[in-house]
């Protein structure tokens, strides 16, 4: 009898801890959205998407990046593990190594294998170059490694740095099409991947092809169709509507789905047989979903931010997202999951467009910045002491400076002198300047807190305000002004409560908030703040 109320008594306990937790939580991060995109195309959305997530949940208006750059690899690294890349070490979607002179790409592991043969250079990926643990990798701890983990992108930074380093898988697509993982996850990729991959299921979005959503009046929001400041999807194909996806696919392959909004609906096609395949969330152990959109990146570098192509994109991610929840609602249950929805970065105009509307300023052209430091550097000191200039970092020769007899500390200061004169810098800083950051300087906080003192540069450089670099049709991102650092934050679901809030927030919040709804460990790098709207009772 004793034992039998023992038993009780311990199911009772189980069952009640797995109650405090929801049975599946789902990060998603929508690469390169500005928060503005929410608010821009609402009246275009239907009511199950983003406006079921802010209607029924919690939005923050007010979340920012707080470091620089704000590229991809960073933007991922820095949600999951609620610090920034001075201290988990992803400082780029790759970055300079001084000791070998070459690049670092940001998921690169040498020492594990790709799981489908022909992907070799794709598939030797891993998490091993993030420094800190992320509240996925806590979140295992946390349930014994009994929980599920499993990160998928169609970029392979997107899923790996999300997923941690104790997932249970990590997949992400290749130039071919397919969904590949490591060796760092297993010895064999999961026979549904395996199946998901022979059906080949974007081939039914290319040869449907892309035309407009809905009646080409709805998209007033957005600049003409036939713009100056867009660039092309194929090699011929002027960037007008309808886009014959067949004929670009016979020139470029299956790279062109990730440039239309056809790629987000391939990715959540994965993510739904995973939910169905891996049994996530059939049990009272909590499992975790970490999935990113990455074509709304890429239709936003290639088209802009004011064109039809990124709010047809946006429309149709608005009923992606919409089936998801959906999905999730029957498969899950309404009650039992946890959603949050963010973005890595946002992104900036195109300078172009500012320009012809009076804004005076421009594209910076392409190697501007190297040739220009590897001049002054030749016309003043005879020799180039430059190494490489990158992900605004200037990277110069300590040892040719050394065996010329040059004060390190001097050139320094040249070499900033002779930026500062240029038209599109705003600030420069050195490595003494950036180690030694009071918290009073506004641009140099950003920096500080994006800074690796091994790995970084000599001297970092802020951009002007609407100035880009290498930028004609398109846009891009990386700096620390409000257009690429404000984003969207959703809560949605499991115990979140209906509200929402201007205050500023910080993109480093996220992971520490989870673990506290959640109840388990920090992640060991954060500062361990917390969105505390998220915790007020009514």
């Amino acid at each position: 009898m004793r034992k039998i109320i023992l038993f009780l008594v311990c199911a009772f306990a189980i069952q009640s801890q797995a109650q405090q937790r929801p049975k599946l939580v789902v990060g998603i991060v929508v690469d390169q959205m500005k928060l503005e995109y929410l608010y821009r195309f609402s009246d275009d959305y239907s009511n199950r998407g983003f406006k079921r997530l802010m209607d029924k949940g919690f939005t923050f208006h007010n979340m920012n990046y707080n470091y620089v750059p704000t590229y991809t690899a960073p933007g991922h690294a820095s949600i999951y593990t609620g610090t920034t890349p001075a201290v988990h070490g992803i400082i780029g979607n790759d970055w300079y190594v001084r000791s070998t002179g070459k690049n670092m790409y940001c998921t690169d592991d040498s020492s594990v294998t790709t799981l489908v043969p022909g992907t070799e250079k794709e598939g030797a990926m891993s998490p091993k170059n993030l420094l800190s643990t992320t509240i996925t990798d806590e979140f295992q701890m946390a349930t014994n490694f009994k929980g599920k983990v499993i990160g998928m992108s169609i970029k392979d930074r997107g899923a790996i740095l999300p997923a941690g380093h104790f997932a249970n898988w990590a997949f992400w697509c290749t130039k071919s099409g397919a969904f590949i993982s490591s060796s760092f996850y297993g010895d064999k990729m999961p026979d549904w991947v395996t199946q998901f991959n022979s059906e080949k299921n974007y081939m039914k979005y290319i040869d449907k092809g892309w035309s407009l959503l809905k009646p080409v009046d709805t998209y007033n929001e957005s600049i003409a169709d036939n713009n100056p400041y867009e660039g092309k999807l194929g090699k011929t194909e002027p960037p007008v509507f309808p886009y014959n996806l067949s004929k670009i696919y016979k020139e470029s392959g299956m790279e062109v789905l990730k440039s239309t909004p056809f790629g987000n609906d391939f990715l959540a096609e994965l993510a739904m047989r995973a939910i169905d395949k891996e049994e996530l969330g059939k049990d009272n152990v909590t499992d975790f979903l970490a999935v990113s959109f990455s074509s709304t990146d890429y239709v936003g570098h290639n088209f802009g931010p004011r064109s039809m192509e990124i709010q047809d994109t946006y429309l149709r991610l608005d009923l992606t997202i919409a089936d998801f929840l959906e999905y999730l609602d029957a498969k899950v249950g309404k009650d039992n999951y946890l959603v949050f929805l963010t973005a890595d970065h946002a992104v900036a105009e195109n300078p172009k467009y500012l320009q012809d509307h009076k804004y005076d300023v421009t594209n910076i052209p392409s190697k501007e910045t190297s040739t220009s430091l590897n001049k002054f550097s030749m016309d003043t000191y005879g020799v180039n002491l430059v190494l490489n200039y990158s992900n605004f970092n200037v990277f110069l020769n300590r040892e040719l400076i050394k065996e010329k007899g040059l004060d390190l500390a001097k050139v320094k200061e040249s070499f900033k002198d002779f930026l500062m004169k240029q038209v599109y810098v705003k600030r420069v800083y050195t490595q003494e300047e950036i180690l030694g950051a009071t918290g009073q300087d506004y641009y140099l906080n950003f920096i500080f807190k994006g800074y690796d003192a091994k790995e970084s540069g000599d001297l970092v450089i802020v951009q002007g305000v609407g100035y880009l670099e290498s930028i004609e049709t398109g846009t891009t991102h990386g700096t620390p002004n409000s257009y690429d650092t404000n984003v969207p934050l959703l809560f949605y679901g499991w115990h979140v409560p209906v509200g929402e809030s201007y205050k500023k927030e910080y993109i480093t919040e996220i992971a520490p908030t989870l673990s506290k709804m959640l109840k388990i460990t920090f992640p060991n790098g954060t500062e361990c703040e917390v969105l505390e709207e998220l915790f007020e009772k009514k």
